[in-house]
């Protein structure tokens, strides 16, 4: 009597599966990180993620089993692609001054090349700070124990003001993150073209760069 019993698959045919499956994985993912870029959180549907990568909604739900399952992945993601370098920086065994200046210059490139990306974060995180929180862990941790001990040495041999890391990040993102949220704004109100508002932001991040370190250094 034959054995009608299917045959094994073989390793290299598992691993061809496991391929398949995972470029299936990969443009879902890359589709959502658009989708979520354009539309945000709430705004995004599965079944615009689906339509996006091409594919049949049912594999959204198999891979990710959740749109805030997959949302929680992309920002991870895309958080880890904003700060990245900035954590570079922070653990830089360079002077607080010479850090300062390449982090205005980081936060003025991303807004620059990532702005789209820069403010999707933003807006995120004012959405759903709970539960994107544990993403900043990382970032926090850096700011809360290298940078603060920087100042706070800095303080103590009078080289700088008494301010605290709380103040100085959001004066020196904030300070280059209003001219590009409000590029529209700008190039109306100046009639600039879009090599002019380049310049103008180039121009900006010195101004920033000028009044963030003369301010905080006394010795500048």
């Amino acid at each position: 009597m034959r054995n009608h019993r299917r045959p094994l698959l073989s390793t290299t045919t598992i691993s061809i599966v496991k391929c398949i499956n995972l470029s299936s994985e990969e443009k879902l993912k890359e589709a959502a990180k658009s989708v979520f870029l354009k539309k945000g959180f709430a705004g995004t549907t599965a079944r615009d993620i689906a339509d996006a990568a091409g594919m049949n909604i049912a594999l959204t739900n198999y891979y990710f089993r959740s749109k805030e399952k997959l949302f929680i992945e992309i920002f991870r993601d895309l958080f880890q692609l904003y700060c990245t370098n900035t954590i570079k920086i922070l653990e830089k065994p360079i002077g607080l001054e010479e850090k300062i200046i390449e982090i205005i210059e980081e936060d003025y490139r991303m807004m620059k090349e990532e702005p789209t990306l820069v403010l999707f974060i933003m807006t995120e995180i004012h959405r759903d700070c709970e539960n994107l929180l544990p993403e900043l862990s990382k970032y926090k941790e850096l700011l809360n124990g290298i940078l603060i001990k920087q100042i706070e040495d800095a303080k103590k041999n009078g080289l700088v003001r008494d301010i605290e890391v709380e103040h100085l990040m959001p004066i020196i993102m904030g300070s280059l993150q209003f001219v590009f949220v409000g590029k529209n704004m700008h190039r109306k109100m100046y009639g600039l073209s879009e090599e002019d508002f380049d310049q103008f932001t180039e121009t900006h991040k010195n101004h920033v760069i000028g009044m963030v370190t003369n301010y905080l250094f006394r010795s500048s």
